[in-house]
């Protein structure tokens, strides 16, 4: 009798609908007895204030600017930005398609999410990280007025780059499509066109009927590790309604996307017990002439790219295979849920500021 197939022990491939691309599942190497690269613990002992980091209240930043005395957000342009608004010259045009070029303009701006350098999102209190959700969107307008694209991405923790232990993130606004947006943009306008439905309102569906892959949901929104999870413990948001960006979001939602951050951010924190680090992004309809467009086929929804593995000190590479072939990972998108639905919902600390 021929052995039947269980996808937490034998290994097998997974179709990313949005990326049009496919991931390797290899359960079985969850067993071998190699852990990993161990890295340092980081430290969780930074100073609230530091009047030398130029993301506190009050602080002096690289070019002379001194900061408020925020008491919530604060915004502000990236004193060394990857895009600027004008300036470059355009680059010529290509004599040959193999040698292409064209303009890249933009704006890089940074956004606090607190005054405190020692808190995180998991232990703000649901009013501040509301403060948050409704600034993402205040500038999604503003610079999506301008831009085709805005892009929101925090890095969370020194193996993610983040070279400022400041709880913050970046909103990047520029007159291009990125190359990630940019195939979503296409297999969910496929998808569309094929189905009459948008991709992800489906998926989200039947997601919440699963139940074999939510983290945590709440009334307006769910936090899942998609069916096609490249990175051990990746996470996806989605609402349960039909959302093109962040403005269409209404008050009850952004109360729920504030609750849905923080109890998704508890449970990592609480997986290893320490400040989880993460890449986190939003995606949703393009902006400024696409404003204009019809984009049904588009749903917001937000990700969350956290590379540890099996402790604090174990991360997970993407290299050799992955970078060469495709991506490839030990723990199923199954088990990875499980693990983190399971995880309690008070912060391993303790303390939450309320």
């Amino acid at each position: 009798m021929a052995e039947k197939f269980d996808p937490k022990e034998h290994q097998h491939t997974r179709y990313n609908p949005l990326k049009d691309e496919w991931v390797l599942v290899s359960p079985h190497r969850m067993k071998r007895p190699w852990k990993g690269q161990v890295e340092k613990k980081p430290t969780e002992d930074t100073p609230r204030h530091d009047p030398k980091n130029p993301l506190c209240p009050r602080a002096t930043r690289a070019h002379g600017d001194v900061n408020p005395d925020y008491a919530r957000t604060f915004v502000f342009e990236n004193d060394f930005p990857a895009l600027l608004q004008a300036g470059a010259p355009e680059p010529s045009p290509s004599e040959h398609p193999l040698f292409q070029s064209a303009p890249a303009i933009g704006s890089c701006q940074v956004m606090c999410f607190h005054p405190w350098s020692d808190i995180t999102l998991p232990l703000m209190s649901l009013t501040e990280i509301k403060a948050v959700v409704d600034k993402w969107a205040e500038m999604t307008s503003d610079l999506g007025s301008k831009f085709k694209w805005v892009q929101i991405f925090e890095n969370k923790g020194a193996v993610m780059g983040c070279s400022n232990p400041h709880p913050h993130c970046q909103v990047w606004g520029s007159n291009f499509m990125p190359n990630e947006p940019r195939i979503k943009d296409r297999t969910q306008r496929e998808y569309y066109k094929t189905h009459g439905t948008p991709m992800l309102v489906e998926y989200a569906k039947m997601e919440a009927e699963k139940k074999e892959r939510i983290v945590v949901e709440n009334d307006t929104w769910l936090a899942v590790v998609p069916y096609w999870a490249m990175w051990p413990f990746e996470t996806m948001l989605l609402p349960r309604r039909h959302v093109l960006r962040l403005p269409d979001l209404t008050d009850e939602e952004r109360n729920g996307l504030a609750d849905i951050i923080k109890r998704l951010c508890i449970k990592y924190d609480n997986l290893f017990e320490t400040s989880f680090p993460y890449s986190m992004g939003w995606h949703g309809a393009p902006t400024g002439e696409s404003l204009n467009e019809d984009n049904s086929h588009w749903q917001l929804h937000a990700l969350y790219f956290p590379p540890l593995l099996r402790s604090a000190t174990v991360r997970k590479f993407m290299v050799g295979y992955e970078m060469m072939a495709q991506a490839q990972r030990d723990l199923t998108a199954e088990q990875a849920a499980e693990r983190l639905r399971n995880l309690p919902d008070v912060h391993y600390k303790g303390t939450v500021n309320e």
